[in-house]
């Protein structure tokens, strides 16, 4: 069931992608702000009580209708169901595009625009980045985004999946991935004021309290995937640069998760990653060995995450064709 699952997902997302205006979206932003509005008083407490409720109540409905449509009706009608949540959680079209616009942006020699394209998918100031460093923070990103947006959920949903509990892990990776960005970007108040909302803050607004909680619930969610992506990578690219990075550069990037797949990936394919990050307060300043980016990575970055994909999916339809005969 997981491998049908997963592939079918692929092809159906890759045919008709989802737009970030999809309403599951909107509804998914909707629920994360009255959680926070309603549940968030800026304590530790209340705060992981509304991040447990914003990922608790869909993962546990996931998981009910899956047994239920697999007790009632069917695997096929389970089956249908999970390809229906993977389409939702799982894709690269959901960040492909801002990787193509700007490698044909660089091919046809357009800098600022390039420029332009990346500061828009980051949502951030770029001034006077220099070709190779916008090819090396499209890499970096790039990869990140394959991770989060495929790999993790791709993971995430196997691995529960096997033990019975449907698509749940893709619903509880996805939501976890959602609320800390989310709830990093939105405007935070202060203990004091979050016990006393305005009608203006219940919209948008949340506690300190919140936004660590989702921090710290994402990077423990998120650290076994993480870890399998690099080892996919590793496996598809140069296996011993790559694991020679991630034991020795990981600790070079801000985050421990992003800094294992991002020194795997320089090794798997030899390319210098790291440096001067494009928030220059964050710590870390080296690179990792390699050569410096060049369009011609962009080509090796692409055929690495496509190995990895066919990768993991020969690996769950093996595990599921044991578990059948099992």
């Amino acid at each position: 069931m997981s491998f049908f699952s997963i592939f079918l997902a692929l092809v159906i997302e890759q045919a008709r992608p989802l737009g970030s205006s999809h309403f599951l979206h909107q509804w998914l932003r909707r629920w994360a702000d009255w959680v926070a509005s309603h549940v968030d008083g800026g304590t530790r407490s209340q705060a992981w009580l509304a991040w447990g409720l914003l990922i608790g109540v869909p993962a546990c409905l996931a998981v009910l209708i899956h047994w239920c449509l697999a007790f009632f009706l069917g695997w096929f009608f389970a089956v249908v169901w999970n390809v229906g949540l993977l389409y939702v959680t799982l894709g690269f079209r959901q960040f492909s595009h801002h990787f193509t616009g700007i490698r044909d942006a660089l091919n046809d020699g357009d800098e600022p625009l390039a420029r332009q394209l990346l500061a828009k998918w980051q949502q951030i100031e770029i001034n006077d980045l220099p070709r190779n460093e916008i090819v090396r923070h499209v890499i970096e990103h790039s990869v990140l985004s394959a991770h989060r947006h495929v790999f993790g959920v791709f993971f995430s949903y196997a691995l529960l999946s096997i033990v019975g509990l449907g698509p749940v892990g893709a619903v509880v990776y996805r939501i976890a991935e959602f609320a800390k960005r989310y709830w990093s970007q939105a405007p935070s108040v202060s203990a004091v004021t979050a016990t006393m909302p305005t009608q203006q803050d219940n919209a948008n607004w949340h506690s300190d309290s919140l936004r660590m909680v989702a921090t710290e619930s994402w990077h423990a969610i998120d650290w076994l995937p993480a870890r399998a992506t690099a080892m996919g990578f590793a496996i598809m690219g140069s296996f011993e640069d790559a694991m020679d990075g991630w034991r020795h550069h990981a600790e070079k990037f801000p985050d421990d998760n992003d800094g294992v797949i991002l020194a795997a990936t320089a090794g798997a394919i030899n390319v210098q990653l790291g440096g001067a990050a494009l928030q220059p307060d964050l710590p870390g300043s080296s690179s990792t060995p390699g050569r410096p980016p060049e369009l011609a990575h962009f080509a090796q970055v692409v055929g690495l995450v496509w190995r990895t994909v066919v990768m993991w999916l020969v690996l769950v339809a093996l595990l599921s064709l044991a578990n059948l005969l099992g």
